[in-house]
């Protein structure tokens, strides 16, 4: 599972406007998301998807998969990338619902994320 791509997130100005945009460009479902000011969790055929407002400068963040994020998180640090302090989503209910997840940076600044989908056991 390592690698995959498991989840997109969306960064907006505002979240209602952004939501009607992509609702009709690409016939996405929304559902409201644990964040604050005004998130939705994003329904696709494939990668699930989250859009949060009140961040307008914000380009999409892509997360990758791992099956452990704190070897993950170490891993990035070892090979000379950067693990930024937030840590975005971590509250239980958004724990359980979607996972972890951790914004990272690798050796030249570019930004990534990683994404401990949740645990159905």
């Amino acid at each position: 599972m390592a690698g995959e791509v498991s989840f997109f997130e969306l960064g907006v100005g505002d979240g209602e406007r952004a939501r009607k945009f992509f609702g009709g460009l690409f016939g996405w479902a929304f559902e409201p998301g644990p964040s604050d000011g005004g998130g939705f969790a994003i329904r696709t055929p494939n990668v699930p998807g989250g859009l949060h407002g009140d961040d307008p400068g914000a380009r999409p963040y892509l997360f990758f998969a791992v099956d452990d994020m704190e070897a993950a998180l170490e891993r990035v640090r070892a090979l000379g990338g950067s693990v930024d302090e937030a840590d975005p989503g971590s509250g239980v209910e958004s724990i359980a619902r979607f996972g972890r997840f951790r914004l990272c940076h690798d050796d030249q600044g570019t930004p990534f994320g990683l994404h401990r989908p949740p645990q159905h056991d």
